[in-house]
C-alpha cells in the first residue's frame, strides 16, 4: 500500500471528519490527490463506512452491551463463515470476529435492556444449527472504545498535596 494512502487512512481513523484540504495540507499535498485516493479507497472497499464514537449515557439513552463467546460447528465448504454472516445479519448484533482460543466467534450485541439482550441470546443466537454453546459477558461500564477515553476524569493528573 501507498505510504500516502496509508497515512490518509491513519488520518481519517483517528477522526473521519477531517476535511480533505487539512488532510493534504498535514501532508503537504494537494487537495486533489487526497480527494482521488479517498474516492478510490471508498470504492474498493478499503473505507467501509464513517461514524461518530457516542458516549450514550451522557447523551441520556441508556443501552446494555454485551460481549458473547460462542462456539460453532463450522460447515463443510464454508468454515465459520456462513454461521458468522447469519449472527451478523441480526439488527442486534454490532459486531462479530474470528477468534482463535477456547471459543470460536466474539458476537457484540447492544439492546435497551438486559433482558432484551438476553431474549435475543437464548431465543435467536443459541437456537441457530451450528451453535454448540454461548456464554454471555455484560459490558458494565465503558472506559475506551476506538481509541477514545469515556472517562471524564481527562483533565488535570497532577496529584493534589496538602501539608
Amino acid at each position: 500500500m501507498d505510504s500516502l494512502v496509508k497515512r490518509i487512512l491513519q488520518l481519517l481513523q483517528e477522526n473521519s471528519r477531517l476535511p480533505q484540504q487539512a488532510i493534504a495540507d498535514m501532508l503537504g499535498v494537494s487537495r486533489n490527490e487526497v480527494a482521488a485516493a479517498i474516492d478510490q479507497l471508498e470504492k474498493n472497499g478499503i473505507i467501509k463506512g464513517y461514524s461518530a464514537v457516542i458516549h450514550w449515557e451522557k447523551a441520556g439513552y441508556e443501552q446494555v452491551t454485551a460481549m458473547i463467546d460462542v462456539k460453532v460447528t463450522p460447515q463443510r465448504d464454508a468454515g465459520f463463515d456462513a454461521i458468522a454472516e447469519r449472527i451478523y445479519r441480526f439488527p442486534e448484533v454490532k459486531s462479530v470476529y474470528l477468534m482463535s482460543g477456547a471459543y470460536d466467534l466474539s458476537v457484540v450485541v447492544e439492546g435497551r435492556t438486559i433482558k432484551e439482550v438476553a431474549r435475543f441470546v437464548s431465543e435467536k443466537l443459541s437456537t441457530l444449527e451450528h451453535v454448540l454453546s454461548t456464554t454471555t459477558h455484560f459490558i458494565l461500564k465503558k472506559y475506551k472504545q476506538d481509541g477514545v477515553i469515556f472517562d471524564d476524569r481527562e483533565g488535570d493528573q497532577r496529584l493534589v498535596i496538602t501539608p
